[in-house]
């Protein structure tokens, strides 16, 4: 008994599958490789190693900017992302979003340098007191240290907050 149908309307159905089915399997090969630069992947500082990010790639870095951490020298600005369990350093040209300051979430995006030090095209910054990035709120959420009220856990040597991230005395 033969695979091949004796009607030659079911032949003919063959054919048309077996020649579309490899034409359709490229367009999609194609299409998926075209799109390969074009994804960015989320990291938090413990998970942004030399395997998983590499230098020279296009990521996104989230965490809690570090108390303390932040200094500007004309338009660039450093400062150091924590998501409480390791850091990462992180060098901006330019304006940063009114709403940056230390304690608070942001999502940084660019690439790390040879020196493991992040270069970012873009900084976001929270845009009310409740709001955190998604992907920042899961990683403090998995690594414990998610407090409901959406403030972060105070780094050693850091004086307490208000609610407006002034210092309290």
């Amino acid at each position: 008994m033969s695979w091949i149908p004796k009607s030659p309307k079911a032949r003919r159905r063959l054919w048309v599958v077996a020649a579309a089915a490899p034409v359709l399997a490229l367009a999609v090969g194609l299409s998926l490789w075209a799109m390969q630069d074009s994804v960015t992947f989320f990291f938090s500082p413990s998970e942004a190693t030399p395997e998983a990010a590499p230098a020279g790639r296009v990521i996104r870095l989230g965490g809690l900017v570090e108390t303390g951490s932040v200094s500007q020298t004309g338009t660039t600005v450093a400062f150091a992302v924590t998501d409480n369990a390791a850091t990462s350093r992180i060098v901006f040209e330019g304006d940063l979003p009114d709403l940056f300051r230390e304690g608070q979430g942001i999502v940084a995006e660019g690439r790390f340098g040879p020196d493991r030090v992040f270069h970012a095209d873009t900084v976001l910054a929270k845009h009310d007191e409740t709001y955190m990035p998604r992907e920042v709120a899961d990683r403090l959420k998995a690594s414990g240290e998610w407090r409901p009220d959406g403030s972060a856990t105070p780094t050693a040597g850091s004086p307490p907050r208000d609610l407006a991230g002034a210092s309290v005395s």
